[in-house]
């Protein structure tokens, strides 16, 4: 049965941030907050965390994974960046945009896309996601908690503790978070592409 911390939205308690923080180097499921919706997320090097977020979301092999990213520099390490890509992102960073970016050899092949050996990326604008990511010091793989057979993010927190709590360890209780999607930008080939428009505004491709 997966723990529960109420962690405050703006000023988020720095205690449980590190228990949070443990939990996941432990090889732990979270649910967390980001600026789009609740997400689950693991270890970036846990194969068994990662297999157990493809079952409660039942993800085959052609899902686009996400690396959730502290900023632009530890971007960097996970995908590759040109000139152009670079100043778009950091335009945009931190905000509600997943980039779809060639992958470098630093991303395991198991979260890549299997033939375009892509990757998301993420730099969430929310008080928790981001000092978990500052505590971790390194990306959290991540999905949207969007359960099967569902089209939207589960929001409420009790309702995701009644409906998962036995799938993963740990649950943040950061408020309602209503969905709402993130702008996906295709960005492996010139000009990068809005693929799908959500949350995010650019005017910079319109």
């Amino acid at each position: 049965m997966a723990q529960y911390f109420e962690i405050h939205p703006v000023n988020p308690q720095l205690r449980l941030i590190h228990r949070t923080v443990e939990i996941i180097r432990d090889g732990g499921v979270i649910v967390y907050p980001t600026d789009s919706s609740y997400a689950l997320g693991c270890h970036l090097g846990d194969k068994r965390a990662l297999d157990r977020i493809r079952r409660i979301r039942q993800l085959d092999d052609k899902h686009n994974f996400t690396l959730v990213c502290r900023d632009l520099a530890q971007i960097s390490n996970f995908a590759k960046i040109g000139n152009d890509a670079y100043r778009l992102i950091k335009s945009l960073t931190p905000g509600p945009f997943t980039f779809i970016l060639k992958a470098t050899r630093e991303v395991p092949r198991r979260l890549q896309h299997p033939k375009r050996k892509t990757i998301g990326i993420r730099v969430p604008d929310h008080p928790v996601a981001q000092m978990i990511l500052q505590e971790l010091n390194e990306p959290l793989f991540s999905t949207t908690l969007i359960l099967p057979g569902e089209d939207v993010s589960l929001s409420d927190p009790y309702e995701i503790r009644n409906r998962i709590e036995q799938d993963v360890d740990l649950i943040i209780d950061a408020g309602v978070v209503s969905y709402d999607p993130t702008t996906v930008i295709l960005m492996i080939e010139k000009p990068p592409q809005i693929i799908r428009q959500g949350k995010g505004v650019v005017t910079a491709l319109e």
